[in-house]
């Protein structure tokens, strides 16, 4: 799982959602089916495009844009230090729950976005 960079949040969402672009390679083995993708923060819901379950094949990889709804601005975080991403990942031997640390680049676009989506709370 590779941090992209920044993506247009869905037309219409509110000022308090916002949306990543990562990429998620799978080098070798079996086919791997994303069933689940969530993040730590309270306050904070996380939806994918595409919608889990979804498939990559070995020696492939899949753009996913995640994007994030800030649902209460006291529950996150105003610094991001050591974000990540839980993925829960099923092949035909395994289910398995990875967390992704994606970076100091993502750390600081997810810090911007919570600022910028909290100073756009209404009420």
């Amino acid at each position: 799982m590779t941090f992209v960079g920044p993506h247009a949040p869905p037309p219409g969402a509110s000022p308090q959602t916002f949306a990543f672009e990562v990429l998620l390679s799978v080098d070798a083995g079996p086919e791997v089916t994303v069933t689940r993708v969530s993040q730590p923060y309270a306050g904070l819901s996380v939806t994918t495009a595409p919608r889990p379950p979804f498939r990559t094949a070995a020696g492939a990889a899949r753009t996913i844009v995640i994007t994030m709804h800030v649902t209460e601005c006291g529950t996150v975080p105003e610094n991001a230090g050591l974000p990540f991403l839980d993925v829960t990942l099923r092949n035909t031997r395994a289910i398995q729950e990875q967390s992704f640390i994606l970076g100091p680049r993502y750390a600081r676009a997810l810090s911007q976005a919570l600022q910028v989506a909290c100073s756009n709370e209404s009420g």
